[in-house]
């Protein structure tokens, strides 16, 4: 009789092995084999805890009663109501009712599963692989005492054949973790360079760009009036009528210098965006002035300014650089903030300052305003200009739909 029922369990433990032959995943293994492994030691509730491969994190893989330890991410260790046999401290755990038993519940253990499911009778034995631990099998019931040291050596056997399989499911998931983090870091790497090529190219082509433009005109218009100058010094006397024509030729080319230079995009928006060229106009426009101004910039439009078209970006930086440089100069303000938001329908910029404020309607005339407006109806912007709703100060305001902001596929 003795026999037969060591046969028996002989051929459960093959019943194992033969199982786990094809699993490719920890859920597989235990689902698997959850069966079989009943047969040998009765349970209501199985679970396997591996060990993360750095030994501070684990994680649950269960079957029978659902509980949340497979259901978190991985845990630390620290909270694990079986941290002392994870940690090799204990070769075994038995409990013949874990609900009450101390060595289960302490400060921070995440035990609340073996309470809310009556857990009583618990049985843990060690998984081990190269003489470490890299996990436990556990078995529950929800009878008191169901489980004796003979179980315990059943349990034993049972992770035997286990550990090896786990052990290497896990070194193989460990590899094509960091495969893939390699993989991640060698795109960001090729990205950035092609990046920073492009980026070089796009500068060179700039400079080239306005080396031309400098050289064709405005240095060619300057070796005239050198040339010029040089035949007034040689006669006797310089009549003031003489001297006019250089001082407009010298306008002239100041004003066409003057285009050339508007002309350049802003180096720091075509770099890295709006709400970080906004931030560097400010803070270079506080420190040139000598000010002793508090200023801010409140991005609530995340993403979607990486996605404005280029020309509509350019356009809305300008009118907020106008509207910043109004309230420095007029409003003689403590605070600045630009407030960037965008949600499904519209994107928009809000300028608002605690200074004077407007006087009179004539503070929304002048050139700079004028040019404000001109650009906001250019790319179909409403631009609002008026007194702070808290009374001090003022506010300027430029809203776009967002159908007319963003790139267009072909420009994507």
């Amino acid at each position: 009789m003795l026999d037969l029922a060591r046969d028996s369990l002989f051929d459960r433990y093959l019943g194992i092995s033969r199982l786990l032959a094809g699993q490719l995943d920890f859920n597989s293994i235990i689902k698997a084999v959850a069966d079989e492994i009943s047969h040998i030691i009765p349970h209501d509730h199985l679970d396997v805890c591996i060990k993360m491969v750095h030994g501070k994190y684990h994680i649950a893989y269960e079957s029978g009663l659902e509980t949340a330890w497979s259901k978190q991410p991985p845990a630390l260790l620290s909270g694990s109501p079986i941290r002392t046999l994870l940690a090799g401290e204990v070769d075994y755990l038995l409990a013949a009712d874990a609900c009450s038993d101390p060595r289960f519940h302490f400060d921070g253990a995440f035990s609340s599963p073996i309470i809310e499911l009556s857990l009583r009778s618990r049985l843990h034995v060690p998984l081990k692989a190269q003489g470490d631990v890299i996990g436990a099998l556990s078995c529950s019931s929800r009878q008191h005492g169901c489980y004796d040291m003979e179980d315990v050596e059943k349990a034993r056997a049972v992770a035997d054949l286990l550990a090896p399989y786990f052990f290497a499911l896990r070194a193989a998931e460990q590899a094509k973790h960091s495969a893939v983090i390699e993989t991640e870091a060698r795109a960001r790497e090729e990205g950035l360079r092609l990046g920073a090529l492009k980026l070089t190219e796009a500068l060179e082509a700039e400079r080239q760009r306005i080396g031309m433009d400098l050289h064709d005109q405005t240095l060619a218009d300057l070796t005239r009036l050198t040339r010029r100058i040089e035949r007034l010094t040689d006669q006797d006397t310089i009549q003031g009528d003489a001297l006019e024509p250089f001082c407009r030729a010298l306008q002239q080319c100041m004003h066409d210098l003057r285009q050339i230079i508007e002309e350049a995009k802003p180096t720091v928006l075509q770099l890295f965006g709006v709400a970080e060229a906004i931030e560097n106009h400010l803070e270079r426009s506080v420190r040139e002035g000598g000010l002793s101004l508090r200023w801010r910039v409140v991005d609530f439009a995340g993403e979607t300014l990486a996605d404005l078209d280029r020309t509509v970006a350019t356009a809305l930086f300008r009118i907020i650089q106008e509207a910043v440089n109004n309230a420095i100069r007029h409003g003689q303000p403590d605070m600045v903030t630009v407030t960037l938001k965008a949600d499904e329908n519209a994107v928009s910029f809000e300028v608002s300052d605690d200074g004077g404020g407007l006087v009179s309607s004539n503070d929304l005339s002048g050139r700079g305003i004028d040019n404000m407006k001109t650009r906001a109806r250019l790319i179909s912007a409403r631009l609002e200009i008026a007194a702070n709703p808290g009374g001090q100060g003022t506010m300027v305001k430029v809203t776009l739909p967002l159908k007319h902001a963003l790139k267009t596929e072909a420009a994507k």
